[in-house]
C-alpha cells in the first residue's frame, strides 16, 4: 500500500510538471529566412576585414584600394573562390536572383547610384546592412539597406552560392 502511494506521488508531480507553464517559442523574424552559406559566411568575414580601405576608382585590391566592383570580385575570389569580374552590371547580369526579403550574408546588392541602372554592388552581411565601397567618404564601409539614399536606389540582388 505504501509503494502504491508513494507511485501515486510521483505520477502527480509529473503531471504537475508537464501541465506548468512554459515560455512559449517563438520563432524570430530570421528563422524564417533560409541559413547562410559557408561560403556566404567567409565573403562575410573577409569583408569585414576591409572596412575602412580606402576608396579608388578601379581599384582591385587592399593596397591600391577598392572601388564597388573591384572589391566584389576580390573578396569573392579571396574567400569563397569564385570569380567575378568586370562592373557591377557585368557582375548583375551573372548569379541567381534574390528577393530583398530572402537575402542570404554573401549575398550581392545592386543599386542605381549614378543615373545607371546597376552602377553600384555591395556584399549583403545580414541584419539589413552592407560592405561596400562607394566614392563618397572615399573608404569601404558598412550601411543599412534602409538608409533613405539605397532604399531609394536599390534595384536587385543576386546569389553566386
Amino acid at each position: 500500500m505504501r509503494a502504491l502511494q508513494i507511485l501515486v506521488a510521483i505520477v502527480m508531480a509529473l503531471l504537475l510538471a508537464a501541465c506548468s507553464a512554459t515560455p512559449e517559442r517563438r520563432a524570430s523574424p530570421s528563422a524564417a529566412r533560409p541559413m547562410a552559406s559557408e561560403k556566404g559566411m567567409d565573403v562575410v568575414i573577409f569583408a569585414l576585414g576591409l572596412v575602412d580601405t580606402h576608396y579608388r576608382f578601379g581599384g582591385k585590391n587592399p593596397e591600391a584600394g577598392f572601388d564597388c566592383s573591384g572589391m566584389v570580385a576580390y573578396i569573392y575570389g579571396q574567400a569563397a573562390g569564385v570569380k567575378v569580374g568586370g562592373s557591377a552590371a557585368d557582375i548583375a547580369r551573372r548569379g541567381r536572383p534574390v528577393d530583398r526579403d530572402e537575402l542570404r550574408p554573401g549575398d550581392l546588392v545592386f543599386f542605381n547610384t549614378r543615373n545607371a541602372s546597376l552602377s553600384h554592388v555591395g556584399i549583403y552581411i545580414g541584419d539589413d546592412r552592407f560592405v561596400h565601397a562607394p566614392s563618397t567618404q572615399g573608404q569601404v564601409r558598412i550601411d543599412k539597406l534602409a538608409a533613405n539614399y539605397y532604399a531609394q536606389r536599390f534595384e536587385t540582388a543576386r546569389a553566386y552560392f
